[in-house]
């Protein structure tokens, strides 16, 4: 039995690996990447590696076997129909017959475009009869801390969210949720809502980069159109512009605020505070 990784060197499969060869040995895990060299580290800390791309289906034949559980974290190429390309996961996973496959979809409450493929592989998973674990993972904090350079430039947290509240967590929080359901038993066919303890507003969050940096940082809300230009502007693609001003729009409506408590529990400790992943992002 191995526990199987997908999207392994991203940013949140990092975390997960890390994660796991704290719990299990090294042999047990299995990280799927589309290219080696990326997981070279890895290989050297005796992780298996498997090559594997979402968008050729025979990269997975063979790549599961029975009793395997699985992460399938959800992949990044918008504009290569994620659906299919999850269910070529699925579609394997279950001609495999694997024990268990958990998948990172998004918060059951948001009705964001960003949401729609994840709903979209959920629909596909449940009806595969595959044995599922859905990690609804809110939002990350580090889609913010990651990205001060315009915050700092301009004094000012630009966002078209009103005064609607954020649960974030950092992407360590959900790795450590992941890894409960990987090693533990009795998460067949659950639904999990993740997000972090403490909800924030953009108000919140400029106020503690000011307190953090001793500069007055603003927040600043715009309309989704505006966010959309700013965004297009700064060399996001406009389709992707409009779907992130689209989760701001959901964000005012509340629709990012998970108060399951789901995340803090699988992990067994309280999530990360954002206030601790400014510092650490300031600290660069």
């Amino acid at each position: 039995m191995s526990i199987v990784v997908t999207g392994a060197t991203g940013h949140l499969g990092r975390h997960v690996v890390d994660q796991l060869l704290e719990k299990v040995p090294a042999e047990q895990v299995t990280a799927v990447v589309r290219s080696a060299e990326k997981a070279a580290d890895l290989a050297g800390r005796g992780v298996r590696i498997a090559v594997a791309d979402y968008n050729a289906p025979e990269t997975f034949d063979g790549l599961f076997a029975a009793g395997d559980k699985v992460l399938l974290i959800s992949g990044n190429e918008f504009d290569r129909g994620r659906v299919g390309q999850h269910r070529v996961v699925i579609d394997a996973a279950g001609a495999a017959g694997v024990a268990l496959l958990a998948y990172t979809s998004a918060p059951g409450s948001l009705t964001a475009a960003l949401a729609d493929d994840h709903r979209g592989t959920e629909e596909a998973l449940l009806d595969s009869g595959v044995p599922y674990a859905l990690l609804r993972n809110g939002w990350y904090h580090e889609n913010y801390t990651e990205n001060l350079a315009p915050v700092l430039a301009h004094d000012a947290v630009v966002a078209a969210a009103g005064q609607g509240r954020i649960s974030s967590a950092s992407r360590a929080d959900y790795a450590a949720a992941a890894v409960a359901v990987l090693t533990g038993e009795g998460h067949e066919n659950k639904t999990y809502e993740l997000g972090g303890d403490e909800a924030w507003s953009f108000a919140e969050y400029a106020a503690e980069l000011s307190r953090q940096t001793g500069r007055e940082i603003v927040y600043n809300p715009v309309t989704p159109e505006a966010l959309t230009g700013i965004l297009a502007g700064a060399g996001v693609p406009e389709p992707m512009a409009a779907v992130l001003a689209g989760v701001d729009v959901s964000i005012e409506k509340g629709e990012l605020v998970v108060d399951s408590g789901d995340l803090s529990r699988l992990a067994g400790r309280p999530t990360t505070p954002l206030a601790e992943a400014v510092a650490a992002a300031l600290k660069g």
